[in-house]
């Protein structure tokens, strides 16, 4: 059983993608490469400066892992809770993470950080579906923090070159649909977050944006919903940060409810 100030990889597992889930802070010694994969939505931080950036997480509860769990990790947890932060290390570390088979974020897909340490996204105005679902999926599992930029279409890779945004579901970059593959799945593939659940939740949000609400019981659902939310709010980000637990509930039903009906 890990300490008060240990939280399990299963315990982890549990909670990571959930509202309100702590942040995760990547402090493996990086000698002369940076880490290639990090926990789902974790940062990579630097130990020997943790006194520099502890304030960036205050408020916050926080899980710091290391490779192993030891030395590296506890320190700069036990530093952040003399800061007066919640903070707690991942028993085990890192390789205890991977050792489970649990999933892990490709990072050299990840835009660079601003100095307030956010990525930075940019999309069409008057969301709908793919413009909030591919939101909710980075602040969940990629980047907690991220901006979302929506503006208008003519617009979006001008304003993206001017202030250091990246593109998505926009027709330009990376990050669009992909033959058969929606915006949705190509983040789920680039980042490397194919599990279960989200595979599930794809299926779902593909069939409400491409016009097959019948590939999913849930997607025509999802597709009202959506469009319900869009003539609710004029304002974009207040949009997405209430429906934001739409995608919370159906990520929760992806994962654990498929099998609970009701008659």
């Amino acid at each position: 059983m890990p300490s008060p100030t240990e939280i399990s990889v299963t315990q982890l597992s549990r909670i990571i993608g959930l509202p309100g889930a702590p942040m995760l802070v990547d402090v493996r010694p990086c000698d002369d490469h940076s880490p290639s994969d990090v926990l789902p939505g974790a940062r990579p931080m630097t130990a020997d400066n943790v006194w520099n950036w502890a304030r960036e997480f205050s408020g916050r509860r926080v899980i710091v892992y290391c490779s192993d769990g030891g030395d590296v990790s506890q320190g700069t947890a036990a530093w952040l809770r003399q800061a007066g932060i919640e903070a707690q290390t991942l028993e085990g570390g890192f390789e205890a993470w991977r050792k489970a088979g649990q999933p892990l974020l490709r990072i050299d897909r990840l835009p660079a950080r601003d100095q307030a340490g956010r990525t930075s996204w940019v999309t069409r105005a008057r969301p709908k579906i793919m413009r909030i679902a591919c939101p909710w999926l980075i602040r969940r599992f990629v980047d907690p923090t991220a901006l979302f930029l929506y503006v208008a279409p003519s617009e979006v890779t001008a304003v993206a070159a001017r202030f250091g945004a990246t593109c998505f579901d926009s027709g330009d970059g990376l990050w669009n649909d992909r033959g058969q593959s929606c915006t949705f799945d190509v983040m789920l593939e680039e980042f490397n977050l194919r599990t279960e659940p989200l595979l599930r939740l794809a299926a779902i949000v593909r069939g409400a944006d491409t016009g097959r609400p019948d590939l999913t019981a849930q997607s025509g659902g999802l597709l009202a919903i959506s469009l319900g939310y869009s003539r609710m709010f004029r304002d974009d980000v207040a949009q997405l940060d209430a429906a934001m637990p739409v995608y919370d509930a159906l990520y929760r039903w992806c994962r654990d409810g498929t099998e609970e009906t009701h008659g």
